[in-house]
Parts: structure tokens; C-alpha cells; sequence
């Protein structure tokens, strides 16, 4: 059997970025690093924007695409999906086990992240902006934070077996300081935390692109511009 090409990992070290990182790792799958370092805008970049036309990453290019010729996929969900399904691993082939699989991935793609990101967005970025959007988005969490707990009160992980749904909502659970959350007060929750991330793969994938996380202080002038290319973007 040939050697597998490497998949191009398009990725910055964000919570989207590291669930498919920790896929790719969990596979065994070969594949070469592509930075996108969104506080420079290099996601708007017209080679990036032919793979990921919604200037976001994570995006992968796989050169051992169906039949054999190369696939460009953007969105993480979609993404988990299709490696999922090349693998045959963390994906169940059921369609029962499936279904149970799906809902808690668009649960976090719909729900979990971009509250996560709203909340995480009015505390660290545009702090005293508005009391009620703070408020809203923190409490919102900790809701959600609160169904993964009852989820988690008679099992080890969110659909079964260990799966892509796992590692979706992994990465944005980790931060849970960060946006207000007492993980104590979710028990169920931490076991589940410490139990995804205590996997050799996820550390791997966790690990990825750490020498990209230096953040610049947050009234300098490359946080201002960082902070701009990434909350001033209109339709172009």
C-alpha cells in the first residue's frame, strides 16, 4: 500500500483549529502545518480564500481525496465528517450511532463555540462595552455548560464512544476561566475535561502551533491591529 501524502493543515491555535489537529492526530494521519495567523489578515489571502471562502480556518487540502484526487473542505464540523468517515475512526458507521454522534457535533457548532466566542469576546476584548451582551453571553455558558453536565451524569463521553463530538467541544470547554465559568460547579463536566485531555493524541493536537499562541500586550499597537483585521471585517 503507497504511502499517504500529507493533508495541508490550513490552522492557528484557536479551539476550532485544535479539533481538528487532535483528529489528524487521534488518526495517525501524516500531514504539514499551514499557519494562518488571522491577527495579520493572512486569511484573506486569495490562495486561502480558494480553499476557505469564508476567510476562516480551520481548512484541510487532501491529496488522497475520494477516487483518488485531491479535496479542499473548509468548516471543522465538515471537516471531522469527512475524516471521519476516510478513517472509519470516531465516526460510527450506524446510522443510529451516527445521528448520536452529529447532534452533539452541530450542537457545538451552532451553540457551545460561538457563545463561547461572544462571551469570551466581551470579557477579554471589548470589556465594559455592554454590561447586558457580557452578561448575556456568560450566563448563555454557563447553560450550555450546564447540559453538558446532565449529559455527562451517566456517561464517560457525549455520544457513546469516544468521537469527533468529543473532540469538537473539548477546546471550548479548556478555557472555562476565561469566560467566567466555575468548572468545580460542573464535576461531571471536569471528569469529562481531564478525560479527553489526559489522550496522548489530544495533547499532540493541543501542542500544535503552540509557538504561534505569544499574544502582544493589550494596548499595543500590533494587539490594535490584530483586534481590527478580526472584529472590523465587512463584506468585500
Amino acid at each position: 500500500m503507497p504511502a499517504r501524502k500529507p493533508i495541508e493543515l490550513y490552522y492557528w491555535p484557536t479551539p476550532n483549529g485544535w479539533k481538528v489537529s487532535i483528529m489528524l492526530e487521534e488518526c495517525a494521519l501524516p500531514y504539514i502545518l499551514k499557519a494562518v495567523n488571522i491577527g495579520a489578515g493572512e486569511q484573506f489571502a486569495e490562495s486561502f480564500l480558494k480553499i476557505a471562502p469564508n476567510n476562516r480556518m480551520p481548512a484541510i487540502v487532501d491529496l488522497d481525496g475520494p477516487d483518488g484526487q485531491p479535496i479542499s473542505i473548509f468548516e471543522s464540523g465538515a471537516i471531522l465528517q469527512y475524516l471521519g468517515r476516510k478513517m472509519g475512526k470516531f465516526y460510527p458507521s450506524s446510522e443510529r450511532d451516527r445521528v448520536e454522534v452529529d447532534q452533539w457535533l452541530f450542537w457545538q457548532m451552532g451553540g457551545l463555540g460561538p457563545m463561547a466566542g461572544q462571551a469570551n469576546h466581551f470579557l477579554r476584548y471589548a470589556k465594559g462595552e455592554s454590561d447586558y451582551a457580557t452578561r448575556r453571553y456568560v450566563d448563555e455558558v454557563n447553560r450550555l455548560f450546564g447540559v453538558m453536565e446532565k449529559r455527562l451524569g451517566d456517561r464517560d463521553f457525549l455520544a457513546g464512544d469516544y468521537s469527533i463530538a468529543d473532540m469538537a467541544c473539548w477546546g471550548w470547554v479548556l478555557p472555562h476561566k476565561r469566560m467566567e465559568q466555575e468548572i468545580e460547579d460542573f464535576p461531571h463536566l471536569k471528569l469529562w475535561l481531564d478525560r479527553v485531555g489526559d489522550r496522548p493524541a489530544v495533547k499532540r493536537g493541543f501542542a500544535v502551533g503552540e509557538e504561534l499562541r505569544q499574544t502582544p500586550p493589550a494596548d499595543s499597537a500590533e494587539a490594535k491591529r490584530a483586534r481590527k483585521i478580526l472584529f472590523g471585517q465587512r463584506a468585500r
